[in-house]
């Protein structure tokens, strides 16, 4: 993909500069792995076309994955590559801007509690775990 400038901000919106994009990588962090219809059940009601070019877009670009499904040769399972999951911070920081900004619903601030007694901690924690499990899907 070629960049729009030298700008690191750039460079990342080019990637990351839609909403659909940071969302599926949420939810590779929240479930380790996902299959295409595990995505449309998402509350946002992501529409196919757009999911299948975003699943697309984000592995050509070495975010994520795809693996064999073990129970079924019709689906395919996405995980996080080691390139997505050093996006886990961003995701960390924009968790904490909301819970500043807005109303965040109780059964959703248990993480960013546990994120703001020890965000290095968890962060470390949640990488490791990201990362054994790409080593071992």
């Amino acid at each position: 993909m070629k960049n729009r400038s030298q700008c690191p901000i750039s460079c990342s919106l080019d990637i990351l500069g839609d909403k659909w994009s940071l969302l599926l990588i949420r939810d590779l962090m929240l479930s380790k792995q996902c299959t295409y219809g595990d995505f449309l059940k998402s509350e946002e009601k992501i529409a196919t076309n757009i999911l299948a070019s975003r699943l697309l877009m984000l592995e050509e670009n070495g975010l994520i994955s795809k693996l064999e499904h073990p129970e079924s040769k019709a689906k395919v399972l996405y995980t996080l590559t080691k390139k997505g999951i050093d996006l886990l911070p961003l995701l960390i920081e924009m968790q904490l801007w909301a819970d500043k900004y807005y109303t965040i619903p109780v059964e959703r601030k248990e993480i960013i509690n546990t994120v703001k007694k020890d965000k290095a901690g968890f962060i470390k924690k949640q990488k490791k775990i990201l990362l054994d499990f790409v080593k071992n899907p």
